[in-house]
């Protein structure tokens, strides 16, 4: 794996340097401390790295041996007695494929077997004998393939050993500086009213998304969770990819194709908490829900309706970690979205609560131990791959969470700037002449200066069934019907208009980069209801339409231009490792204009007033006009014309020299400018 790939750059400003965390320093320094004390009980010394420790999915589970014999362990303090039961035996339990205890590590137990017992393809699963004299069927808490009958629907183990395993052909493309992410997921990203594969997202949308101009995928729902419809946010196995989609070598694939195409592929890891379910997972393992979780209350999160780990414990710390690596060293990722980071850093998950004090972050209700474990996490992905992402999804805006360790931070490359998309949704339900424009500026460069963040309008939890696309809440029931060009819909263009405004000014300004789910880009109409019940079993709202994207006649298709002509552009001119310069922002003429890098950009949110000759102060020279959201190519008007120029005007204002450029600035409409001299 080659380690020359670019670094991100390094924070503008320390942790410590942050003057409301000055009365905090001491926690600052405990919670390190508490991080220091952790990982010297996991390595034994402190100049030992965590790979040398951190390495059980190589021990526990179902392992070839050198003589092509199996073993097989796992990790089970309170069982009594263990069989491994499968087709092998027809499911029965056989003295011979009992396990046995051993000595150490402490609650483990191994079953040694000659290699013809077990081939490609079979089923297994454990029977767990429980302290109470219970008999437990468990799926094994390392298994790295588990797939679901279709007729009894029930989950069983598999022995995955192709005769002509995947072998990867691509190295993965260098760390961009900012990552341009397009979250997916493989099961609703086809047209078809059904649950799409890994080889269909490989052949089908990898290749829209690479000429679209993203770097970088977020897969969403890559372990394997029984209940389709949680969006793999209620993982039972932690080891095993989602047979839902496809084989093991099926992801390798993907991947592998991914990085041919240039992009690089993260996954979404949910580490913050587990699904209750006792057959397919790690509930009650081994009769005890203590094996991985807290007791109590503690141990349940009532509004997920799950179990929450216990961090502290090494055998947890142990089992997480090693998942990061697997995933890492096994499919070849190039890094992680961690799910849920807000509900791991406190007791009380932050529900129902207003962070608005710094005291909140050095409560009694932080999780210390959950501090210390993504601390640890961050430490060893930055061990085994440099280049690697780590993304953290935190509400709360804990301080220090995308702060380098040796500074007191959690060790994050970036965290996720949520207050940015729920701005957004705030704004699109008021009247367009009550948004206000310090506002969003404000909200849009808010972020810590030791921090580095990634920006979006909205991710996949905005359409979740209950909620709406940012264009369907802009357009409402229009959506449905008056979608074509020829249809002059006032409701419709204002629409298209705001949805490139607001996606550009975001992407223009986010810290270090961009989010996109899928399909949004274009205005994907209607929200994301998956498969149940409740609707009959129905894939209607749990797909993607990509063919109105690619209907030149439909909206859909120009919104789809602008994203891809605007990232483009600012991927060109490499916007996010310059620093936003504010030039204006009126909150009566609804203006707000900015220069980054090389590129001068003019938003114009007034809903009915275009200005000729407005007047900006500007650097002199002459500047050439780059983009124009009003362009036809985009769904609008054509009020200027393309490719023009201008040039500055000198003007003494109270005896001092300054130069304006005069632009006309049709209402909604954006423009990027470069400077040519």
């Amino acid at each position: 794996m080659p380690m020359d790939a670019v670094k991100f750059p390094l924070p503008v400003k320390r942790l410590r340097d942050d003057a409301f965390l000055t009365p905090f320093f001491p926690a600052v320094e405990a919670r390190h401390q508490h991080y220091l004390s952790a990982r010297q009980r996991l390595t034994g010394r402190r100049n030992r790295q965590l790979t040398q420790v951190i390495d059980q999915h190589n021990f526990y589970g179902l392992h070839r041996l050198k003589d092509r014999s199996w073993i097989f362990r796992e990790w089970a303090p309170a069982a009594r007695r263990i069989f491994l039961v499968g087709d092998f035996s027809n499911f029965q339990e056989m003295e011979c494929f009992e396990l046995k205890r051993l000595q150490t590590p402490a609650g483990s137990w191994s079953l040694q077997l000659p290699g013809n017992v077990l081939q490609h393809g079979m089923h297994y699963q454990l029977h767990i004998y429980m302290a109470d004299g219970s008999v437990g069927v468990r799926l094994p808490s390392y298994a790295r393939y588990v797939v679901q009958d279709p007729q009894t629907l029930l989950f069983t183990a598999q022995v995955y050993e192709p005769l002509e395993p995947y072998i990867f052909q691509h190295q993965p493309p260098p760390c961009p500086a900012a990552p341009v992410i397009y979250e997916a997921h493989i099961g609703m990203a086809q047209c078809e009213e059904k649950v799409g594969t890994f080889a269909e997202f490989t052949e089908n949308v990898l290749p829209r998304i690479a000429r679209n101009h993203y770097n970088t995928i977020q897969l969403m729902a890559i372990m394997s969770h029984p209940y389709y419809g949680s969006f793999g946010y209620h993982v039972a196995n932690f080891f095993s990819i989602s047979s839902r989609f496809g084989t093991p070598d099926d992801f390798k694939r993907l991947v592998d194709r991914a990085h041919e195409l240039g992009l690089r592929v993260i996954m979404d890891v949910v580490h913050s908490h587990a699904v209750r379910n006792e057959n397919e997972g790690l509930a009650k393992f081994d009769g005890t829900r203590e094996q991985y979780f807290h007791s109590g209350s503690r141990g349940e999160h009532a509004a997920w309706d799950s179990l929450c780990f216990d961090y502290g414990k090494v055998e947890v710390q142990k089992f997480l970690l090693s998942n990061l690596r697997f995933y890492l060293e096994e499919y070849q990722l190039d890094g992680f979205r961690f799910d849920g980071v807000t509900s791991m850093l406190y007791t009380h998950h932050g529900l129902n609560r207003v962070f608005s004090s710094y005291s909140d972050y050095f409560s009694d209700a932080v999780d210390n131990d959950a501090c210390t474990y993504l601390t640890l996490a961050n430490e060893l992905i930055h061990e085994v791959r440099p280049d690697a992402v780590t993304i953290a999804e935190d509400v709360s805006g804990m301080p220090g969470l995308a702060a380098p360790t040796a500074d007191g931070g959690m060790g994050f490359d970036l965290r996720m700037a949520m207050g940015v998309s729920d701005l957004w949704f705030k704004l699109f339900d008021l009247r367009d002449e009550d948004w206000n424009m310090d506002q969003l500026f404000y909200e849009l460069l808010n972020r810590r200066l030791d921090e580095r963040c990634i920006s979006y309008v909205e991710c996949h939890d905005q359409a979740i069934v209950g909620g709406q696309t940012a264009f369907f809440r802009l357009a409402g029931s229009d959506i449905y019907t008056k979608m074509r060009l020829t249809d002059t819909n006032f409701n419709i263009v204002r629409a298209v208009e705001l949805h490139k405004l607001a996606r550009l000014i975001t992407a223009a300004t986010s810290c270090s980069g961009y989010l996109n789910f899928m399909g949004n880009e274009f205005g994907h109409p209607e929200w994301i209801d998956f498969p149940r019940e409740g609707n009959n079993w129905s894939c209607h709202y749990a797909r993607r339409q990509w063919f109105l994207a690619d209907d030149p006649e439909l909206f859909y298709s120009k919104l789809g231009n602008f994203d891809q002509a605007m990232l483009q552009l600012l991927l060109q001119f490499d916007v996010w490792t310059s620093a936003v310069r504010k030039l204006r922002v009126d909150n009566q003429d609804k203006i707000i204009a900015f220069e980054r890098g090389n590129l001068w950009f003019f938003f114009n949110f007034n809903s009915h007033r275009s200005f000729t000759d407005y007047g900006i102060e500007v650097m002199p020279g002459k500047y050439q006009l780059l983009l124009d959201s009003d362009e036809t190519r985009f769904g609008g008007s054509a009020r200027l014309q393309k490719d023009q120029t201008y040039l500055t005007i000198p003007e003494l204002d109270n005896n001092l020299l300054k130069h304006e450029i005069k632009l006309y600035l049709p209402c909604r409409t954006a423009l990027i400018l470069q400077k040519l001299d």
